[in-house]
């Protein structure tokens, strides 16, 4: 429960009921029923959920006594809070969706457990940083100020304020979290594979052989005649096996994702 944190104040009381798969986010005794939680009003609807384990970044629908609100939305006394996660077969126009995915130019901040993903979305050209010496609240604010969505496999940092997009990934399997963020943020029709680096994220770019013929080795040389090169960091690309593996993993999640 979210109690007061002065004794004098007058507590009230909230019920809320958490739908389908936002109920992975609560302890056993508690999913698929009404949870009644106690606090001192006035509070945000986004406290409540949060104090109950649910990052806001997971919710796409509330409802205040049938209401669709925001996240900001004042909770009072005998209050009842519905809390949706993203749908896929309902229509919700009419109402207040929290968020809207994907944005208008989806790019991404990926925390520091997640580097292999981080790698495979730069494959499919979106732009995503990825780096291990950044700690929460430096990873939130500067997602915030770039208008990142955050991908993290911690849902405590998901529930940060400054976070207004964000991805809890659970999964572990690499491609399978791939596959989830593209369906999640509707990715597909904006995938531009191999048009950036996967090492540092910049733009590549094709570049005469002859350009890069002094780096590469013998039988590079030999047998390919397209390059590509990093605009950041130099290095070069081209299509050899290595090519051809990830156009597989490209064209398989691209292909389960329409």
């Amino acid at each position: 429960m979210v109690h007061s944190r002065h004794g004098h104040e007058a507590m009230a009381r909230a019920t809320i009921r958490c739908y389908e798969e936002l109920n992975d986010y609560l302890a056993a005794d508690r999913r698929k029923q009404d949870i009644v939680v106690e606090f001192a009003p006035p509070c945000p609807v986004r406290h409540l959920i949060e104090s109950i384990g649910v990052p806001h970044t997971e919710i796409e629908l509330l409802l205040l006594n049938g209401e669709s609100v925001d996240l900001e939305a004042t909770v009072g006394d005998g209050d009842r809070i519905s809390a949706y996660p993203m749908f896929e077969g309902i229509d919700v126009s009419p109402l207040l969706r929290l968020r809207r995915f994907p944005l208008r130019d989806p790019r991404f901040f990926a925390d520091a457990q997640l580097g292999r993903l981080a790698h495979h979305l730069r494959l499919l050209g979106f732009d995503t940083l990825y780096e291990n010496n950044v700690d929460d609240a430096g990873l939130a604010r500067r997602a915030a100020a770039a208008h990142r969505i955050v991908l993290s496999r911690d849902r405590q940092l998901l529930m940060r304020r400054e976070v207004t997009h964000g991805c809890h990934i659970r999964l572990d399997d690499p491609d399978q979290q791939l596959a989830y963020v593209v369906a999640r943020c509707d990715l597909a029709r904006a995938a531009r594979p191999f048009s950036r680096c996967m090492e540092c994220n910049a733009p590549i770019e094709p570049v005469d052989k002859a350009e890069v013929a002094a780096h590469l080795d013998r039988l590079t040389d030999r047998y390919y005649d397209d390059f590509w090169r990093c605009t950041g960091c130099g290095r070069i690309y081209w299509k050899g096996s290595h090519y051809r593996r990830l156009q597989a993993l490209v064209e398989r999640v691209l292909r389960n994702a329409s």
